[in-house]
């Protein structure tokens, strides 16, 4: 018989999901890089992502557990530039399964390790998730934190690959293994349809 999830349960897998995972490359990917290294300035890696862009979100449910249900969101997601680009701020509202979703993207640039941190949180939450840590090379972005879920410890991976000035993919995988293998439960591609990022002067 087929189970029918209310959206409270959808909601709760979804809050879990994208708050207790936020989209360390290693947990090392904030330790500081050796003495006398040089590295490049990172404070515009995501000048690219400001802007108002469609969004089509698939999620999986129940990750770590074999599911293999996933659902579908639609929306939008503007992102603004803050503090002159060393940090910025997404409002992302989706409709689906579960209705209409509000959450919050928080990027801010740490000129120290030149690195970013991600942060999340959704209108229901109210708070802020971990931080996850990391950084662009060769126009893809990997960010990894390490939180609870489910009552369990796990590695949380977010994938950014910028595919063409107008469109982007954002990917969520968890692990429960230390790293050694990862489970993909989240994938959003974005396309652009405003275009507000800072002119080059």
């Amino acid at each position: 018989m087929r189970r029918t999830m209310s959206g409270e349960v959808v909601r709760s897998c979804l809050r879990n999901s994208l708050v207790s995972g936020c989209l360390f490359f290693a947990l090392a990917a904030g330790a500081a890089p050796p003495q006398g290294a040089e590295q490049r300035d990172a404070q515009h890696d995501f000048d690219w992502d400001i802007g108002s862009w469609q969004v089509h979100m698939r999620l999986l449910l129940h990750p770590l557990t074999g599911s293999t249900t996933w659902i579908e969101y639609q929306g939008t997601d503007v992102v603004r530039s803050v503090w002159g680009g060393r940090a910025n701020l997404g409002e992302v509202e989706l409709d689906g399964p579960s209705g209409h979703l509000e959450f919050l993207t928080l990027r801010l640039y740490n000129p120290e390790s030149h690195q970013w941190s991600m942060n999340i949180s959704s209108s229901a939450a109210g708070m802020l998730s971990p931080p996850a840590i990391g950084g662009f090379e060769g126009g893809r972005g990997r960010f990894i934190d390490q939180e609870s879920y489910d009552g369990r410890t796990i590695l949380v991976r977010y994938d950014v690959a910028v595919i063409t000035p107008t469109r982007c993919r954002f990917e969520q995988s968890f692990s429960g293994d230390g790293g050694s293998t990862w489970e993909l439960n989240l994938i959003v591609n974005e396309t652009l349809v405003e275009d507000a990022r800072p002119k080059v002067r």
